[in-house]
């Protein structure tokens, strides 16, 4: 029975190269963003199963709302992939109170209320798999990016407490580490130095199929790691 995945956070780049994997795995995609001025065009694009559904992952009713709608259109929610992040790029001196609140609530309330809309499909099924999509910032701070890391920090502590929680009742949650930037849609003039998102998809979509056994919490997909 195909699988229904929702993809938090879906943008030109790698959300929108986890919903295309999916979908090419047989998976009904769900594709939620702010607005859906980019995602009507990638679920058209895809076809009859995949779907653009608008959400602030911030609002806990909006986030209901997105999940409802995709319970209609597909059924029980299989997968979960949050991938929304935010943050202003400043240090501790510049930021203002209400950019790190909004860091925070995009990075940790965001993915907290996208998994509690998702996971009474996942315990109440045969299981499932959240992945969070983290960043060198979850393992070591950034200068002048304090709203990100502390945003990146947060999300990695939910996504391990709830991997020890869930993981004993079937699901799956694992939390990635990307170090560097992802290619733009448009491509890169030096691929070498680029993460390439198909590549990052492929992971992703791994860590889904994982049998339970190698299930994994914490997938670093840095190129290279260096002491911190």
């Amino acid at each position: 029975m195909p699988r229904t995945a929702v993809v938090a956070g879906v943008g030109p780049g790698l959300g929108e190269s986890i919903a295309r994997r999916f979908h090419e795995e047989g998976c009904r995609v769900a594709l939620l963003s702010r607005s859906t001025d980019h995602t009507e065009s990638v679920a058209a694009d895809l076809g009859e199963r995949a779907l653009a559904v608008a959400a602030d992952v911030t609002d806990p009713d909006a986030v209901d709302a997105a999940f409802e709608t995709v319970r209609d259109a597909f059924g029980p929610i299989d997968a979960l992939v949050f991938n929304a992040s935010g943050g202003a790029w400043k240090g501790v001196r510049d930021i203002s109170l209400a950019e790190f609140e909004h860091a925070l609530d995009v990075s940790a309330t965001g993915a907290l209320c996208c998994v509690q809309a998702a996971i009474d499909d996942m315990l109440d099924g045969d299981g499932g798999t959240v992945v969070f999509t983290g960043a060198t910032s979850a393992v070591r701070g950034r200068g002048g990016a304090a709203g990100f890391s502390a945003g990146k920090f947060a999300a990695r502590g939910l996504a391990e407490s709830m991997a020890r929680e869930l993981g004993p009742e079937g699901v799956h949650v694992a939390h990635t580490v990307i170090d560097g930037q992802i290619a733009p849609p448009s491509g890169a003039d030096d691929p070498e130095s680029f993460l390439d998102p198909d590549a990052i998809a492929d992971a992703y979509w791994d860590l889904v199929t994982q049998d339970r056994s190698a299930w994994t919490l914490e997938l670093d997909l840095r190129p290279h790691v260096e002491e911190f």
